[in-house]
């Protein structure tokens, strides 16, 4: 049976790669499409490359009166939470591709995908080699005690940390705690300098012209480090594989779980 599902962002960067991937796809049907900006519109007239008439929404809340399993948000950081709690409230899994949601906003989605029992895949980057990033640095912290992560952006990405940072830090801090070689309370200088604490790990964020997304892990030992790092190019399509199988997989299981390699078997 066919996933028929709606994507919240569909006029965006990845959103358009999304809509063209799918035309060639048996098993998943767009029912729904929401874009803001270009409301009210054909999604056939905003996007030359696909022949999908359907109407774009200008709110999740409208797509959802569709037949609508999955709602994928490719959205914005100042959105993206009521949109995932909407779909939830209506009992629609959830793929979120859309940083900016905090620790804490993670347990409140969480604690309402479990009452409504629906399933919901968050990750801060569906590239294969960001999902390797990711575990390799797991195992990296299993055996050092001294990282920090690098995160690096064009200058108009809004958020900081990234949504791979930020994830990434979270799956440290579960390996363990990294040891400060220096307490922030005893450096001299700005603070401010040596970049936020996430989870235990500073975490530096630089936005500039040049950078589409990078992420870079530094373990450091006496004498030697170990620098794992995942640069993405301009193109979307790196992350349309990730979030075509996320799509698939969303309904199997219940509450939040977060990395595309939670559905993997690495």
């Amino acid at each position: 049976m066919a996933i028929n599902f709606c994507l919240a962002g569909a006029t965006g960067w990845v959103g358009q790669s999304l809509v063209k991937a799918i035309d060639a796809l048996e098993d998943l049907n767009l029912v729904g499409a929401v874009s803001r900006t270009h409301a009210d519109k054909k999604l056939s007239e905003v996007l030359t490359d696909t022949s999908l008439d359907l109407t774009i929404s200008s709110s999740v809340k409208e797509a959802l009166r569709n037949q609508c399993n999955v709602l994928v948000d490719y959205t914005k950081p100042d959105v993206v939470k009521s949109n995932v709690l909407e779909a939830i409230q209506n009992g629609v899994h959830v793929v979120i591709g859309t940083s900016g949601l905090t620790d804490e906003d993670f347990v409140q989605i969480h604690e309402q995908a479990m009452k409504h029992q629906v399933g919901v895949l968050a990750s801060g980057n569906f590239a294969i080699t960001a999902v390797l990033l990711q575990r390799f640095a797991e195992i990296a912290a299993k055996y050092t005690s001294y990282w920090e992560i690098l995160d690096y952006a064009s200058e108009k990405k809004v958020d900081v940390p990234s949504g791979t940072a930020r994830e990434l830090a979270s799956r440290l801090g579960q390996v363990k705690q990294p040891i400060p070689y220096h307490s922030l309370d005893k450096i001299h200088g700005p603070k401010e300098s040596r970049g936020a604490t996430l989870n235990g790990t500073q975490v530096h964020s630089l936005r500039l012209p040049g950078y589409t997304l990078s992420v870079e892990a530094i373990f450091g030992l006496a004498d030697e480090k170990l620098i794992i790092r995942h640069e993405a190019g301009s193109s979307a399509e790196p992350y349309v594989k990730g979030t075509l199988l996320a799509i698939r997989k969303v309904s199997s299981f219940v509450g939040l779980k977060r990395g595309l390699d939670s559905i993997l078997e690495l």
